[in-house]
């Protein structure tokens, strides 16, 4: 998949409304990518690791996993 102009430089790709973190690397559905820009709720992590992205609460999506949708914070 191809990433994202804003997030063309980062691999995890967070979602601040459900807390998933997606690989850009690794996920195939260009949809839920384009949501989350389009949105405006992605979020990029320094250093930009999996590791980073558990240590702010973030769970590594898997396709079929959902979470509730929340209003993000900041």
């Amino acid at each position: 998949m191809e990433r994202p102009t804003r997030f063309e430089h980062t691999r995890f790709l967070g979602d601040k409304r459900t807390q998933l973190v997606y690989d850009l690397d690794e996920w195939t559905d260009a949809a839920v990518i384009d949501e989350i820009v389009d949105a405006g709720v992605g979020l990029c992590f320094g250093p930009d690791t999996l590791a980073e992205a558990r240590n702010r609460g973030y769970a590594l999506a898997v396709p079929g996993k959902t979470r509730r949708h929340r209003k993000p914070r900041a």
